[in-house]
């Protein structure tokens, strides 16, 4: 008999940390760590050399050569001196302007948190790649 309440008693103490536990894990709380994402995608690191503007070529690297070294989503490829050569016409000032609001699938600076500066040099790195002649802003 003594047997039967022991049992009975465990079972109404864990019962009830059963339950507590369950109301613990459907809190907000518990369902938002749940759906933590497990990786973040960063397009863009620091600046290279101790918060120096990056080269061109460093943040073609970083942001650009994703679509631009594959042609993904349209994108004209590095080096296809035919694709580039209408954009080229624009100048280094309306490839900016472009790659500074987005062009077609391109978002606002190429998804980057880039400088105008660091967006001019990685111009000047592209379309000297590909048939241009623009100077480097510095």
């Amino acid at each position: 008999m003594f047997g039967k309440f022991v049992v009975t008693l465990v079972g109404m103490v864990a019962g009830g940390s059963l339950a507590m536990a369950a109301d613990n894990a459907m809190s907000e709380e518990a369902a938002n760590a749940r759906i933590v994402p497990v990786a973040k995608v960063r397009l863009s690191g620091a600046p290279a050399g101790g918060g120096q503007p990056r080269t061109g070529e460093a943040l073609y690297n970083v942001a650009c050569a994703a679509c631009h070294g594959t042609g993904a989503a349209g994108a004209p490829k590095l080096g296809d001196n035919a694709a580039w050569a209408p954009r080229l016409a624009l100048g280094a000032e309306g490839l900016l302007k472009s790659a500074i609001a987005g062009k077609n699938a391109m978002p606002p600076k190429g998804g980057s948190d880039a400088s105008d500066l660091e967006l001019g040099r990685a111009i000047a790195y592209i379309a000297n790649k590909s048939g241009g002649k623009f100077a480097e802003p510095k």
